[in-house]
C-alpha cells in the first residue's frame, strides 16, 4: 500500500474516542504525539504498517505549520477518510484548547491571585531554556539533511554545511531584528538551496514541488501594513498554521513581534506566560496561539485564532494526501528544506534572547540557569522543566519576592 492510499475502514465513533484520548493525555509536544500515534495504529491495532506510519511522518514534516497535528489527521484520513480526518482531528485539538483557554483566562486575568503570577512569572523563566534546547534538538537531523547531496570533491562537499550554518544565522539575525520578516527570510533560504542545488545538481523533478515553494513569498509578503483588530489576529494566526517550518517552536518569534511589539495585545511577561502554557497543556504546541487571540479579543479571539492556525493543517491533508508519495520524492521540496530548516532553527534559538529580556528580576535568571541545565545539561523533559519552574515561581512569590 502506498502512501497516498487508503487502509481499513475505522469506525468514526472509534476515531473520535481514540484521537481525543491521544489529545487528553499528549503531553510533551510532537514527540510524545507522534509515539502515541505510533503505539495505537501500528503496535497496538496493526492499522497501519510501521513503514507506512514513517512514511506519513516524514511526509507530515514536509509541510509547513504543526507536524503532529498534521500526522493524526493524516492517520485519520488513511483510516476514515475525509470524515474521519476532520473528526480525528478536531478530537486531537480540542481538549488542549478547552485546557488552554481555561488557564488563560487565569493566568491573563487582570488581578491574578499571587500564587498564579508567581507560577506565570517561574514558568517564564524556563522558556528561554525551552527555545535553546527545542534548537538543539533539532540541528543533528538537519545538518545530515544538508550534508545527504555532498559532492566527491572535497572543496565542494564543504559548500552544502557552509550554506547550512549561513541560513542558521540568517534564521536567528532575522528572530532577534526583524521578526515581522521571519517567514520571508524562510522562505528565501529555502528557495535559495533549490536554485543552488538546481544549477549543481540539475535536478529534473517538474512535479510542482518548485511552484509550492515559490509561491510562499508572495505570501508572506501580501499582509497590510496597518490592519489590526480581528483581521491583525487572524493574519498572525494564519502565519503560525500555514507559513512556519521547522517545528512547533518557530512560532515563537512569529508571534511575539506582533503580540508584543506591534500590536500590544499582551506583555513580554504574559507572552513568556503563553508560550509557557503552550509546553506544560496536552495536545499542539501551536495551542500558544489560542493565549494570544485571548489576549487580543477574549475568549472568541482565542477560539478565533486557533481555528484560523489549524484550518490549513486540514487543508493539506485532505487536500494533498494521495501525492504526499510524490511529494516526498520531490528533490525541489528536499531542497527547499534543506534551506529553510535551519534558518527556522536558528530563529529559534534566536528567540531565546528577546524571551530572556523580558525576565525582569534576578530571581528569574536563577530558574533560567536551572532550566538551562535541567534541558540541555541534563536532557530532562520540557513539561517538568515548566512545572518545576512554575513552583519555584510561586515559592519566590509567597517568600515575597519580586513578581511584576
Amino acid at each position: 500500500m502506498t502512501l497516498g492510499d487508503r487502509g481499513p475502514q475505522v469506525p468514526l465513533l472509534t476515531i473520535a474516542r481514540e484521537w481525543g484520548r491521544i489529545g487528553c493525555i499528549g503531553f510533551g509536544g510532537p514527540p510524545a504525539h507522534i509515539t502515541l500515534l505510533r503505539k495505537l495504529c501500528v503496535d497496538q491495532r496493526g492499522w497501519l504498517s510501521a513503514e507506512e506510519f514513517e512514511d506519513g511522518v516524514a511526509a507530515a514534516n514536509l509541510l509547513p505549520g504543526p507536524a503532529s497535528t498534521q500526522l493524526a489527521i493524516f492517520c485519520a484520513w488513511r483510516l476514515a477518510g475525509p470524515a474521519g480526518a476532520i473528526i480525528g482531528g478536531a478530537c486531537f485539538i480540542l481538549p488542549g484548547l478547552v485546557v488552554i483557554l481555561a488557564l488563560a483566562s487565569l493566568f491573563l486575568a487582570t488581578h491574578p491571585p499571587l500564587w498564579v503570577s508567581g507560577a506565570a512569572a517561574g514558568a517564564g523563566a524556563a522558556v528561554p531554556a525551552v527555545a535553546i534546547a527545542a534548537a538543539i534538538a533539532l540541528m543533528p537531523a538537519s545538518w545530515s539533511r544538508a550534508g545527504g547531496a555532498l559532492s566527491e570533491h572535497r572543496a565542494e562537499a564543504r559548500q552544502p554545511r557552509l550554506r547550512w550554518l549561513g541560513y542558521l544565522l540568517a534564521g536567528a539575525v532575522a528572530a532577534l531584528a526583524a521578526g515581522t520578516l521571519l517567514v520571508i527570510v524562510l522562505a528565501a533560504c529555502g528557495l535559495i538551496e533549490v536554485a543552488v542545488r538546481a544549477r549543481e545538481s540539475r535536478i529534473q523533478d517538474g512535479k510542482g514541488g518548485a511552484g509550492r515553494s515559490r509561491a510562499l513569498l508572495p505570501l508572506a509578503i501580501v499582509a497590510p501594513p496597518a490592519m489590526g483588530g480581528l483581521l491583525a489576529l487572524a493574519w498572525v494566526a494564519f502565519k503560525v498554521g500555514a507559513l512556519s517550518y521547522g517545528g512547533g517552536f518557530v512560532i515563537v518569534p512569529l508571534m511575539q513581534h506582533d503580540a508584543v511589539g506591534t500590536y500590544h495585545w499582551m506583555t513580554g511577561a504574559q507572552f513568556l506566560s503563553a508560550v509557557a502554557l503552550g509546553q506544560v497543556t496536552p495536545g499542539p504546541v501551536v495551542q500558544t496561539v489560542a493565549v494570544v487571540g485571548y489576549a487580543a479579543a477574549g475568549l472568541g479571539g482565542g477560539l478565533l485564532a486557533s481555528l484560523i492556525a489549524f484550518t490549513p493543517s486540514f487543508v493539506f491533508v485532505l487536500a494533498g494526501a494521495r501525492r504526499f508519495a510524490v511529494l516526498r520524492r520531490s528533490a525541489r521540496v528536499q531542497a527547499f528544506l534543506t534551506g529553510a530548516g535551519p534558518a527556522a532553527i536558528g530563529a529559534i534559538a534566536g528567540s531565546a534572547v528577546p524571551l530572556g529580556l523580558e525576565l525582569a528580576h534576578l530571581w528569574q535568571l536563577a530558574v533560567l540557569g536551572l532550566a538551562v541545565g535541567w534541558l540541555i545539561g541534563l536532557r530532562k523533559s520540557v513539561v517538568t522543566a515548566i512545572v518545576g519552574a512554575a513552583c519555584l515561581g510561586i515559592i519566590a512569590a509567597l517568600a515575597g519576592a519580586p513578581i511584576g
